[in-house]
């Protein structure tokens, strides 16, 4: 009688080798994906979970992993941070992790959103302004123009889409004379889209109570000839 050939990720048996070797059951993709930067990333997420909220438990393997009910549904989060490429990626997944959102909401637009609004608004200004000016600087190259001139020349649907994204903070935008005029420039639409996140009852009031920061943005602005 020919020997048998077992699946070592399902147990499964074959009569045959080359059935084995073009078998593909869900725990042999499962381990087959494991470097897959969305499944890298899920799995991260899956240790971090049990790390914040089963504090004496064994750190969990990729075993572990692989054998959860909730596999699916991290690998769903993973790609969705693949996608998204979260500002400050660590403190966004706590966020997640510590919310009382369900497993199958956290891939949510609206979830991240209210991370990012939150995080913008207690970021170090340095942070601030350092992303603020790559994203000038990218725009830049993208447009064979001079960064500085961002404010003045960028499409305004494009400098709507990079203030939801955090890309241009509102110390930048708010802190200088040529990103205020910019936004006189925005239509009644374009100022409701971003109204959540430079939220007009908040910002003006933080720069005044940060007079110091408020005047490194002026500096920056203007050593950058931004007007």
């Amino acid at each position: 009688m020919a020997s048998t050939n077992k699946c070592t990720y399902c147990g499964k048996e074959f009569a045959k080798e080359r059935t084995l070797q073009v078998h593909l059951c869900e725990p042999k993709r499962r381990y087959l994906q494991r470097d897959e930067k969305w499944v890298v990333n899920a799995f991260m997420v899956f240790q971090r979970f049990y790390q914040i909220h089963q504090h004496n438990s064994k750190t969990k393997t990729y075993d572990d992993f692989v054998k959860s009910s909730y596999y699916n549904a991290f690998v769903k989060f993973g790609r969705f941070i693949m996608h998204i490429n979260p500002l400050y990626p660590e403190k966004y997944i706590d966020y997640v992790l510590r919310s009382k959102v369900k497993l199958d909401h956290w891939a949510r637009d609206d979830l991240y959103e209210m991370y990012l609004i939150e995080a913008i608004k207690s970021e170090p200004v340095e942070a601030a302004l350092q992303r603020s000016i790559a994203t000038m600087m990218d725009w830049a190259t993208e447009q064979n123009a001079q960064w500085s001139d961002y404010f003045r020349l960028v499409n305004k649907n494009r400098a709507v889409q990079h203030i939801q994204q955090g890309k241009i903070s509102p110390w930048l935008l708010l802190g200088c004379n040529a990103g205020k005029r910019m936004l006189k420039s925005f239509n009644d639409e374009q100022l409701q889209m971003i109204e959540r996140f430079i939220n007009t009852s908040f910002w003006p009031s933080k720069l005044k109570s940060y007079p110091a920061d408020h005047m490194l943005v002026q500096d920056t602005a203007r050593e950058a000839k931004i007007v």
